[in-house]
């Protein structure tokens, strides 16, 4: 049984209807005991890191996903699920993370220099993630898949190895992250089509 987090933020349902949708059975959970009993947890998010660490912590959900990552579970985190992970974000202001991951939530720069011109931000739209380790749930996914991005803010890994797919966009930055029992990314998968199910459906059959 997958446990997506519910903190309060973030797009639960459409989550959970993409791991039905390959047929992995998925429940919206706040309780800690449910999440304990999962065999998979999924960190979703939408919304401002500040906010979504201070969720977090009012319905005492940070010691269940640390529980959950250490006890070596297969986890997910999506979109702002990837940078909640990291140590820090600089979004509006400097913002403790989970600390996980070390390194940084850094925000895009409009005119980073970008080939293309003057860089929209947010980051919206269909993008290419090109692979750079083969991380189990990224089985069966082409090396230059396209999936959805929506954010300003991208993660800066201290130990640039733990990307396993990178995506340029004025710069090249960390689309989604790799390490033992732990899969993150950038992009939403449950809004990526086949290719985003794909992974969904490899991620809830990954075990460890």
């Amino acid at each position: 049984m997958i446990a997506i987090i519910d903190y309060g933020m973030g797009n639960l349902r459409s989550v959970q209807k993409a791991f039905e949708t390959v047929g992995h059975r998925a429940v919206v959970a706040r309780e800690r005991q449910v999440i304990d009993d999962a065999s998979h947890v999924v960190l979703p998010g939408v919304g401002a890191f500040a906010d979504c660490m201070a969720n977090l912590d009012r319905h005492g959900l940070i010691d269940p996903i640390r529980r959950a990552i250490t006890g070596g579970k297969p986890f997910l985190g999506i979109c702002l699920g990837l940078q909640l992970l990291f140590t820090e974000s600089e979004e509006f202001g400097l913002h403790k993370g989970l600390d996980i991951v070390p390194g940084r939530v850094k925000r895009f720069v409009s005119d980073a220099g970008s080939t293309a011109g003057r860089l929209k931000v947010p980051h919206m739209g269909w993008n290419e993630a090109t692979i750079t380790r083969q991380a189990p749930p990224l089985r069966d996914i082409g090396r230059g898949a396209y999936f959805y991005f929506v954010h300003s803010y991208y993660v800066e890994p201290a130990d640039p190895s733990v990307a396993c797919t990178v995506t340029d966009y004025g710069l090249s930055f960390a689309s989604s992250i790799w390490r033992d029992n732990i899969f993150a990314c950038q992009f939403h998968p449950e809004k990526s089509q086949a290719v985003g199910l794909q992974i969904v459906k490899n991620f809830g059959a990954w075990r460890l």
